[in-house]
């Protein structure tokens, strides 16, 4: 993957079922190792080509909550002008 695991990146794996996840993440002390399993349900894994994907924190949480990330879109900030 060609990445920085001392950066403070989250590194998320996936089992081939989709019932399983591993975080792995550099605490500066030492790596912590996270893992959630579901009992009924998969995690809509994305199924993008590539190996890296880079998600934003509420991208990571749709994904943590098995949302589809692929069919949700976060809203955009408004510009409002001066109308007067």
């Amino acid at each position: 993957m060609e990445l920085d695991v001392f950066s403070g990146a989250l590194f998320v794996f996936g089992n081939r079922s989709r019932n399983k996840i591993k975080i792995l993440y550099w605490d500066k002390t030492g790596f912590c190792l996270w893992y959630k399993r579901l009992e009924r349900n998969r995690f809509k894994w994305p199924r993008k080509g590539d190996s890296v994907l880079l998600l934003t924190d509420e991208q990571f949480d749709w994904l943590l909550r098995g949302l589809d990330i692929a069919k949700l879109t976060p809203h955009t900030e408004s510009v409002f002008t001066d109308l007067f």
